[in-house]
């Protein structure tokens, strides 16, 4: 049964990484955006802190931009991480968002649910992943997306069907993966899905605005 989806899902890959290749010669990557001004506001967010990420760990994800900040609600007091990967151009195929779902469960955590949940932004209602993960007796829930000039996109796959489309028509590659990060405390993850809406809901239209258009 499922026989032709694992011939298909390689094909799907040769091809997209042929596709990118051969509209490489013709890519005009966009320029580097500064995100040392991204704004440590996002709402009633605030960054409390900027967490740089290791040279091994930046080695291996190999965005071309990055951000790791800590956020705290005022004044309630809750907290949240926002993680950015911005990457120039895939041409190089290496170059590509690691998918949440890969990582993390490497990492030792252990998906409890996983699904998509629409946030409603200034700057239009997006469609995200929401992915509740548990390792021991920490919980947390990560709500992430792949965000281009043109679009947000939850899935993977789909991410890869439109970077072949984008990179036709727009001659640029660059795409990003952006995730937000809440802790669950008392076993209250609605409270905590709650928060990672809200920073997304704030930050969204913050990062379109940041990032090249």
């Amino acid at each position: 049964m499922n026989e032709p989806k694992t011939i298909l899902v390689p094909l799907f890959l040769a091809s997209q990484a042929l596709f990118v290749h051969w509209t490489g010669a013709l890519e005009q990557p966009p320029a580097k955006p500064d995100l040392t001004h991204f704004p440590a506001k996002a709402g009633p967010w605030e960054r409390i802190s900027e967490d740089r990420v290791d040279d091994a760990t930046q080695a291996q994800l190999g965005a071309d931009r990055l951000i790791n900040s800590m956020y705290t609600q005022r004044p309630d007091g809750g907290f949240a991480n926002l993680f950015v990967a911005w990457f120039q151009s895939q041409r190089a195929g290496t170059s590509q968002p690691h998918s949440p779902q890969v990582c993390l469960p490497a990492a030792g955590w252990v998906p409890e649910s996983t699904g998509t949940i629409d946030v409603a932004t200034s700057a239009g209602t997006i469609t995200v992943n929401r992915y509740v993960i548990v390792n021991g007796q920490q919980r947390e829930v990560i709500l992430y997306w792949y965000q281009t000039p043109r679009r947000v996109v939850p899935g993977e796959w789909a991410a890869k069907f439109w970077l072949m489309v984008d990179a036709l028509r727009d001659r640029r590659t660059d795409t990003s993966l952006v995730r937000v990060t809440t802790w669950v405390v008392d076993n209250d993850v609605s409270t905590a899905t709650n928060a990672a809406v809200e920073v997304s809901r704030h930050g969204y239209p913050l990062l379109r605005e940041t990032f090249p258009r």
